[in-house]
């Protein structure tokens, strides 16, 4: 049986759209079933108007399916890919996150394989502390966090952070560092170790 992905992003000018891309060619490489969704905007529609980056990528994925509740449930893995909010994960994946006690509640959320990626506008811009902070909430679901480490030298090459893959983006969203191949060693690491376990529990 097939290992069952949800890659949940949030994106305001693309990179972590891109990121979310990435790991979705890499995990079904991997032989993984797939899903995209994003965390429903919470801006007023005059904030992202104001920034052309923003409203012309909101336009472009307007279609990509917002995460529900059925996605947590359904998936083996999660992969998250969001910007950093002053160290923190954006207000928008918080409400996502907020809206799962019923599912943890009943221990659905329990030894879920998680791994996440990041973005900000400079290198020390919180991409770490972002992704630390996302897996607090991960570690009170029971879920089971599988960082990329320093397990490939990809790693290195895109950074070097053991915590999840992440880059600096300009302005309009561009990423100033190639992180592709980082990006597709951890969502085929996520993978593999989902496999361990869906093995291991059968």
């Amino acid at each position: 049986m097939a290992i069952k992905v949800a890659i949940i992003y949030y994106s305001s000018t693309g990179a972590n759209y891109q990121l979310s891309q990435w790991a979705a060619e890499s995990a079904r490489q991997a032989g993984a079933e797939v899903k995209i969704v994003r965390a429903a905007e919470l801006a007023p529609q005059s904030a992202i108007d104001a920034n052309p980056a923003w409203k012309k990528h909101a336009e472009a994925t307007r279609d990509v399916p917002v995460v529900t509740m059925d996605d947590f449930d359904w998936a083996d893995v999660y992969i998250f890919s969001i910007p950093t909010r002053y160290g923190n994960v954006p207000a928008q994946i918080k409400q996502v996150l907020d809206s799962t006690g019923g599912l943890w509640q009943k221990g659905k959320l329990t030894n879920k394989v998680v791994t996440a990626m990041s973005s900000a506008m400079n290198a020390h811009g919180g991409q770490e502390e972002t992704i630390l902070s996302l897996y607090t909430t991960m570690y009170h679901w029971g879920a089971i966090v599988v960082a990329p480490g320093y397990t490939d030298p990809v790693t290195y090459e895109a950074g070097g952070n053991p915590y999840g893959t992440s880059v600096s983006v300009n302005m309009e969203g561009k990423m100033q560092q190639d992180v592709q191949k980082a990006v597709a060693h951890q969502a085929k690491r996520a993978v593999t170790v989902a496999q361990w376990i869906k093995k291991g529990q059968s």
